[in-house]
């Protein structure tokens, strides 16, 4: 059953103003008499219940048509079939290398031209502040992504990761979207496989899911022309689980694309994950405008995020976490998110770049206590996870790495 509150009550474009304690349960009957009136979305239900896969079709009459509670119901039973009441979150810094790159995608506010006012490099000494501050943070993750410099060669990516490691050999480096992987294969004119292979070997641990955005290649041409095209994306990820490294998925909605689209996207990552079983959350990714090539566009609603994480839920069955980016999504969605299929929030996110210059208007950087604040208002309980999804046993800013927290 899904957890309300007074704010269903609310028109929903004033989710944002919603109150964050999620107070009380619906009854089944009055569930269903408000969520599930129709036959075709009953049906749906139907074969959730049933743990019978949703299909395409399934998945666009959702996003075109479904209640929104209703879909919140749905996914946010599954959630909880799942995890329980617990909701995960880590201790994670980020570190963008460089803003300089040589793509010029329509919606992206953070890259820059090699000499533009704002362009910047990072030096080795600059990184190794950087891994020292997220240490004496008690950070478990450093996430690195960054621009497509095309003054710099493979090698300098590859220092970056050793820096890193031999600065601090105890965090998790998270580095290097498919669009970068894809990258440094056209540099090195390399397989992907040797690429990750060097990485690994100076201490990637494993890969972010950015650069997917749009599967659709008319969208994907629309948005981010040039940039490495889905197929590569998904035969990089490929290449990375057969490696034995895990790595995130995502999805770059509210611009240009149509239902059709985010379930074909859906659709495509779910094939993948049942051919390698490597990717550990999706992410959501809630497109910001300002600042972009595209700024005429409006941001997703908050109605629009909450359907979309619903509908990942429902569509990914066999992924164990949904995140609900708390940077992208505001805080108090996200907190409603975890009542609508979400089961983490991400983490502190501290000296995130990319879409703060988007015009995300979130914190840069949330405490252990705040996360715990929000995650505990939603109605559910915090659970500190490192990059791999084990328990963080922590005291202070010194922790060790427990059990799974899902063990199978």
């Amino acid at each position: 059953m899904i957890h309300v509150s007074p704010w269903g009550k609310l028109r929903f474009q004033q989710l944002e103003h919603a109150p964050r304690h999620i107070e009380s349960t619906l009854s089944s009957s009055i569930a269903t008499r408000l969520m599930i009136p129709d036959p075709q979305l009953q049906k749906i239900a139907d074969k959730l219940e049933t743990g019978e896969r949703l299909n395409f079709e399934d998945g666009v009459f959702l996003d075109r048509h479904a209640n929104l509670l209703a879909l919140g119901q749905m996914a946010h039973r599954i959630r909880q079939q799942r995890h329980g009441n617990v909701a995960y979150y880590n201790t994670n810094v980020h570190l963008n290398p460089t803003n300089v790159c040589v793509y010029r995608c329509t919606f992206c506010a953070f890259r820059s031209d090699l000499r533009a006012e704002k362009s910047y490099v990072f030096s080795d000494e600059m990184i190794r502040e950087r891994v020292l501050e997220a240490k004496a943070s008690g950070a478990t993750e450093i996430h690195v992504v960054g621009g497509l410099h095309h003054l710099k060669k493979f090698d300098w990516y590859v220092n970056v990761v050793r820096v890193i490691h031999e600065t601090w050999p105890e965090i998790h480096i998270k580095a290097w979207t498919g669009v970068e992987i894809s990258w440094f294969a056209h540099l090195t004119k390399k397989p992907y496989s040797w690429i990750l292979e060097q990485m690994k070997a100076v201490g990637l641990g494993s890969l972010p899911g950015g650069g997917a955005e749009i599967f659709d290649p008319v969208v994907r041409a629309r948005i981010c022309e040039h940039k490495a095209d889905s197929q590569s994306w998904l035969d990089i990820h490929r290449a990375a689980h057969e490696l034995g490294l895990r790595s995130n998925a995502t999805m770059l909605y509210g611009h240009v694309e149509e239902a059709e689209h985010r379930i074909d996207h859906l659709l495509k990552l779910r094939d993948l994950q049942d051919e390698t079983g490597g990717f550990q959350t999706f992410i959501p990714l809630a497109f910001h405008p300002e600042n972009t090539g595209m700024s005429h566009i409006s941001k997703p609603s908050a109605h629009m995020d909450l359907r979309i994480v619903a509908l990942s839920r429902l569509m990914l069955d066999n992924f164990d976490h949904i995140k609900a980016y708390w940077i992208m999504l505001g805080e108090q969605t996200a907190q409603v998110a975890l009542n609508f299929g979400a089961d983490d929030l991400d983490g502190t996110v501290v000296h995130e770049l990319i879409y703060h210059d988007a015009g995300a208007k979130t914190p840069e950087g949330l405490t252990v206590a705040e996360l715990h604040r929000l995650i505990r208002e939603a109605g559910c309980e915090p659970v500190e996870r490192d990059t791999l999804y084990r328990r963080v046993l922590r005291s202070g800013a010194t922790w060790e790495i427990g059990e799974p927290v899902l063990v199978s």
